[in-house]
Protein backbone atom coordinates (compact mmCIF):
# COMPACT_ATOMS: atom_id res chain seq x y z
CA UNK A 1 0.00 0.00 0.00
CA UNK A 2 1.38 2.98 -1.32
CA UNK A 3 0.85 6.24 1.88
CA UNK A 4 2.85 8.54 -0.05
CA UNK A 5 -0.25 9.86 -1.80
CA UNK A 6 -1.88 11.09 1.12
CA UNK A 7 1.48 12.69 2.66
CA UNK A 8 1.82 15.77 0.35
CA UNK A 9 2.05 19.38 1.66
CA UNK A 10 -0.65 20.53 -1.24
CA UNK A 11 -4.11 18.74 -1.06
CA UNK A 12 -6.60 18.40 -3.63
CA UNK A 13 -9.88 18.23 -3.33
CA UNK A 14 -11.00 14.53 -3.95
CA UNK A 15 -14.02 13.59 -5.69
CA UNK A 16 -15.25 11.82 -2.68
CA UNK A 17 -14.78 7.89 -2.96
CA UNK A 18 -17.07 4.65 -2.15
CA UNK A 19 -17.62 4.54 1.79
CA UNK A 20 -18.69 1.43 3.69
CA UNK A 21 -19.90 1.68 7.44
CA UNK A 22 -18.62 -0.91 9.92
CA UNK A 23 -20.93 -0.88 13.21
CA UNK A 24 -19.31 -3.46 15.56
CA UNK A 25 -21.75 -4.01 18.55
CA UNK A 26 -20.60 -7.48 19.56
CA UNK A 27 -18.74 -6.50 22.89
CA UNK A 28 -19.90 -8.36 26.26
CA UNK A 29 -21.42 -5.15 28.26
CA UNK A 30 -19.88 -6.52 31.20
CA UNK A 31 -19.54 -2.68 32.99
CA UNK A 32 -23.70 -2.46 32.53
CA UNK A 33 -24.84 -4.06 35.55
CA UNK A 34 -26.91 -6.60 33.19
CA UNK A 35 -28.09 -4.32 30.62
CA UNK A 36 -27.58 -5.45 27.01
CA UNK A 37 -26.32 -1.68 25.87
CA UNK A 38 -26.84 -3.24 22.33
CA UNK A 39 -30.66 -3.11 23.04
CA UNK A 40 -31.15 -1.04 25.86
CA UNK A 41 -34.27 1.66 25.43
CA UNK A 42 -32.77 5.09 24.43
CA UNK A 43 -35.59 7.69 23.43
CA UNK A 44 -37.81 4.58 22.92
CA UNK A 45 -36.05 2.92 20.92
CA UNK A 46 -32.83 0.39 21.16
CA UNK A 47 -29.42 1.75 20.65
CA UNK A 48 -28.49 0.08 18.14
CA UNK A 49 -31.03 1.26 15.75
CA UNK A 50 -30.10 4.80 16.59
CA UNK A 51 -26.35 4.01 15.86
CA UNK A 52 -27.93 2.33 12.25
CA UNK A 53 -30.05 5.20 11.68
CA UNK A 54 -27.47 8.35 11.97
CA UNK A 55 -25.36 6.24 9.01
CA UNK A 56 -28.51 5.57 7.17
CA UNK A 57 -28.96 9.35 6.94
CA UNK A 58 -25.49 10.39 6.30
CA UNK A 59 -25.29 10.72 2.17
CA UNK A 60 -21.20 10.06 2.23
CA UNK A 61 -21.94 6.62 3.45
CA UNK A 62 -23.31 3.86 0.78
CA UNK A 63 -23.74 0.97 2.61
CA UNK A 64 -23.78 -0.36 6.12
CA UNK A 65 -22.63 -3.95 7.53
CA UNK A 66 -23.29 -4.73 11.63
CA UNK A 67 -21.35 -6.89 13.50
CA UNK A 68 -22.66 -8.27 16.68
CA UNK A 69 -23.02 -11.25 18.99
CA UNK A 70 -24.58 -15.17 18.03
CA UNK A 71 -27.50 -14.35 20.55
CA UNK A 72 -28.47 -10.68 18.99
CA UNK A 73 -28.03 -12.39 15.26
CA UNK A 74 -31.51 -12.02 14.46
CA UNK A 75 -32.91 -9.06 16.59
CA UNK A 76 -30.55 -7.04 15.58
CA UNK A 77 -31.40 -8.27 11.87
CA UNK A 78 -35.19 -7.86 12.98
CA UNK A 79 -34.86 -3.97 13.91
CA UNK A 80 -32.25 -2.84 11.30
CA UNK A 81 -34.34 -4.33 8.30
CA UNK A 82 -35.87 -0.97 7.54
CA UNK A 83 -32.52 0.71 6.77
CA UNK A 84 -31.48 0.20 3.35
CA UNK A 85 -28.13 0.54 3.52
CA UNK A 86 -27.74 -2.60 5.77
CA UNK A 87 -26.49 -5.26 3.56
CA UNK A 88 -25.72 -7.45 6.39
CA UNK A 89 -25.54 -8.19 10.02
CA UNK A 90 -22.89 -10.92 10.93
CA UNK A 91 -21.20 -12.31 13.99
CA UNK A 92 -18.42 -10.52 15.58
CA UNK A 93 -15.15 -12.22 16.70
CA UNK A 94 -13.15 -12.67 19.98
CA UNK A 95 -11.64 -9.36 19.93
CA UNK A 96 -13.13 -6.59 18.55
CA UNK A 97 -9.76 -6.80 16.07
CA UNK A 98 -11.17 -9.49 14.86
CA UNK A 99 -14.81 -8.41 14.73
CA UNK A 100 -13.85 -5.49 12.50
CA UNK A 101 -12.08 -7.63 10.54
CA UNK A 102 -15.37 -9.82 9.85
CA UNK A 103 -17.08 -6.13 9.17
CA UNK A 104 -14.81 -5.61 6.57
CA UNK A 105 -14.40 -8.65 4.46
CA UNK A 106 -17.80 -8.38 4.82
CA UNK A 107 -18.06 -4.70 2.68
CA UNK A 108 -18.20 -5.11 -0.90
CA UNK A 109 -15.61 -4.50 -3.65
CA UNK A 110 -17.04 -1.16 -4.09
CA UNK A 111 -16.02 0.13 -0.90
CA UNK A 112 -12.65 2.38 -1.12
CA UNK A 113 -13.16 4.00 2.47
CA UNK A 114 -14.40 1.91 5.46
CA UNK A 115 -15.52 3.81 8.70
CA UNK A 116 -15.21 1.99 11.58
CA UNK A 117 -17.83 3.00 14.52
CA UNK A 118 -18.71 1.78 18.02
CA UNK A 119 -22.09 0.29 18.50
CA UNK A 120 -22.15 1.92 21.81
CA UNK A 121 -21.99 5.28 20.45
CA UNK A 122 -25.87 5.99 19.43
CA UNK A 123 -25.65 9.78 19.63
CA UNK A 124 -23.27 10.18 16.52
CA UNK A 125 -24.84 12.41 14.00
CA UNK A 126 -24.34 12.16 10.07
CA UNK A 127 -22.62 16.00 10.73
CA UNK A 128 -19.71 14.10 11.91
CA UNK A 129 -19.68 11.26 10.20
CA UNK A 130 -19.61 13.38 7.00
CA UNK A 131 -16.76 15.31 8.18
CA UNK A 132 -14.68 12.76 9.40
CA UNK A 133 -15.21 10.75 5.49
CA UNK A 134 -14.66 13.64 3.68
CA UNK A 135 -11.14 14.21 6.13
CA UNK A 136 -10.71 10.69 4.90
CA UNK A 137 -11.16 11.17 1.73
CA UNK A 138 -8.12 13.55 1.13
CA UNK A 139 -5.83 12.61 3.83
CA UNK A 140 -6.40 8.47 3.79
CA UNK A 141 -7.50 8.12 7.40
CA UNK A 142 -9.19 10.45 9.79
CA UNK A 143 -10.96 10.35 13.15
CA UNK A 144 -13.29 12.85 15.39
CA UNK A 145 -12.15 13.87 18.67
CA UNK A 146 -12.42 16.51 21.09
CA UNK A 147 -10.07 18.62 23.81
CA UNK A 148 -9.90 17.17 27.06
CA UNK A 149 -11.12 19.03 29.99
CA UNK A 150 -9.28 17.35 33.04
CA UNK A 151 -5.74 17.63 33.75
CA UNK A 152 -4.39 14.09 32.42
CA UNK A 153 -1.59 12.20 34.53
CA UNK A 154 0.60 9.31 33.85
CA UNK A 155 0.66 7.01 36.83
CA UNK A 156 3.17 4.42 37.27
CA UNK A 157 3.64 2.42 40.23
CA UNK A 158 0.73 4.76 41.94
CA UNK A 159 3.24 7.86 41.39
CA UNK A 160 2.60 10.85 39.22
CA UNK A 161 5.25 10.23 36.69
CA UNK A 162 4.09 12.94 34.00
CA UNK A 163 1.85 15.54 33.60
CA UNK A 164 0.95 16.34 29.19
CA UNK A 165 0.36 19.69 28.08
CA UNK A 166 -3.75 19.46 28.28
CA UNK A 167 -3.96 21.40 24.98
CA UNK A 168 -1.98 18.87 23.05
CA UNK A 169 -4.83 16.34 24.35
CA UNK A 170 -8.22 15.03 22.33
CA UNK A 171 -10.41 12.44 23.14
CA UNK A 172 -10.89 10.50 20.00
CA UNK A 173 -14.32 9.28 18.97
CA UNK A 174 -15.83 7.07 16.07
CA UNK A 175 -16.08 6.79 13.35
CA UNK A 176 -12.76 6.35 12.37
CA UNK A 177 -12.35 6.18 8.73
CA UNK A 178 -9.45 5.33 6.60
CA UNK A 179 -8.47 3.91 2.80
CA UNK A 180 -9.69 0.57 3.09
CA UNK A 181 -6.62 -1.15 1.50
CA UNK A 182 -4.58 0.77 4.21
CA UNK A 183 -6.60 -0.65 7.42
CA UNK A 184 -6.51 -4.26 6.06
CA UNK A 185 -2.52 -4.23 5.53
CA UNK A 186 -1.96 -2.40 9.18
CA UNK A 187 -4.55 -4.61 10.47
CA UNK A 188 -2.88 -7.79 9.02
CA UNK A 189 0.35 -5.81 10.22
CA UNK A 190 -0.61 -6.20 13.60
CA UNK A 191 -2.13 -9.73 13.82
CA UNK A 192 1.45 -10.87 12.23
CA UNK A 193 3.55 -8.52 15.29
CA UNK A 194 0.77 -10.10 18.17
CA UNK A 195 -0.21 -6.74 19.13
CA UNK A 196 -3.12 -5.56 20.34
CA UNK A 197 -4.40 -1.73 19.97
CA UNK A 198 -6.87 0.08 21.88
CA UNK A 199 -8.77 1.61 18.51
CA UNK A 200 -8.11 1.26 14.76
CA UNK A 201 -6.42 4.61 14.45
CA UNK A 202 -3.64 3.21 16.96
CA UNK A 203 -3.42 0.19 13.90
CA UNK A 204 -2.34 2.54 11.12
CA UNK A 205 -0.54 4.62 13.25
CA UNK A 206 1.72 1.43 13.71
CA UNK A 207 2.92 1.73 10.32
CA UNK A 208 3.89 4.89 10.25
CA UNK A 209 0.63 6.91 8.40
CA UNK A 210 -0.73 9.96 10.01
CA UNK A 211 -4.56 10.35 11.07
CA UNK A 212 -6.22 13.80 10.59
CA UNK A 213 -8.26 14.67 13.49
CA UNK A 214 -11.59 16.41 12.78
CA UNK A 215 -13.96 18.13 14.98
CA UNK A 216 -16.15 15.90 17.28
CA UNK A 217 -18.97 16.31 19.32
CA UNK A 218 -19.47 16.15 23.07
CA UNK A 219 -23.17 14.35 22.60
CA UNK A 220 -20.79 11.57 20.74
CA UNK A 221 -20.12 9.70 24.03
CA UNK A 222 -19.51 5.72 24.28
CA UNK A 223 -22.10 3.86 26.33
CA UNK A 224 -19.72 1.87 28.53
CA UNK A 225 -21.53 2.08 32.80
CA UNK A 226 -25.32 2.66 33.37
CA UNK A 227 -24.44 6.14 34.02
CA UNK A 228 -23.46 6.55 30.71
CA UNK A 229 -26.90 5.39 29.68
CA UNK A 230 -28.70 8.00 31.84
CA UNK A 231 -26.44 11.14 30.50
CA UNK A 232 -27.11 9.75 26.71
CA UNK A 233 -30.52 9.81 27.87
CA UNK A 234 -30.26 13.62 29.10
CA UNK A 235 -28.28 14.30 25.91
CA UNK A 236 -31.10 12.63 23.98
CA UNK A 237 -34.15 14.67 25.48
CA UNK A 238 -32.35 17.82 25.32
CA UNK A 239 -31.71 17.36 21.62
CA UNK A 240 -34.99 16.75 20.97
Amino acid sequence: MNVSKYTKAVRKVLPLRYCGAVIVAAGSASRMGGIDKVMAPLGGEPMIVKTARAFQQCDAIKEIVIVTRQDLLIPVMDLCHAFDKVKMVLVGGSSRQESVAKGLNALSDKVKLAAIHDGARPLVSWQVIDRTVRAANTYGAAAPGIPVKDTIKVVRGGIIAQTPDRSQLQAVQTPQVFDIDLLKAAMKKAEEDGAQVTDDCSVVERIGMSVRMVEGDERNIKITTPLDLKIAELFWEDNT
